[in-house]
């Protein structure tokens, strides 16, 4: 199963876009990201609807922060693009009617909720300041915008 890259790479395009002066077009993102621009285009304007990003149309446009990284947290942006599922592991449905594959399912149900719960508290507390700090830390000051 291929995992979901969609947040982190949202993170990292979000945090460059801080760093960035002016806007960041469809294209530049998407080389930086080795995608395809239909592809950016699409994940922004969820990311536009829930305020955090904005698109400026014609020459020079692009997109732009919205809102300060301060205000930003992980749980918002997984929430933005449409809450993807956090764990690959998945219940067994071959045999519903047997009570050992019941009990395995409702335990692992249980654990794995369990465990969304206290990832998903744990990305409300995280701003994308935060990991802006961090990653100007791992650079020691130096955040470049080579790729934007």
């Amino acid at each position: 199963m291929r995992s979901d890259t969609r947040l982190s790479r949202m993170l990292h395009v979000l945090i460059h876009m801080q760093h960035h002066e002016g806007t960041a077009t469809s294209d530049a993102i998407a080389m930086m990201l080795g995608t395809n621009p239909v592809v950016v285009r699409r994940t922004m304007a969820g990311l536009r609807d829930q305020g955090y990003v904005r698109s400026e149309k014609g020459h020079g446009g692009g997109w732009l922060l919205a809102r300060s990284l301060e205000e930003i947290t992980l749980l918002d942006i997984h929430k933005a693009l449409g809450t993807p599922q956090l764990f690959a592991i998945g219940l067994a449905g071959d045999n519903p009617s047997c009570t050992i594959e019941q009990a395995v399912n409702t335990s692992l149900a249980e654990a794995m909720d369990a465990a969304e719960a206290i990832l998903l508290a744990k990305f409300g507390k995280v701003t994308l300041a935060e990991l802006a700090e961090g990653a100007a830390k791992v650079a020691n000051g130096r955040l470049t915008m080579e790729h934007l």
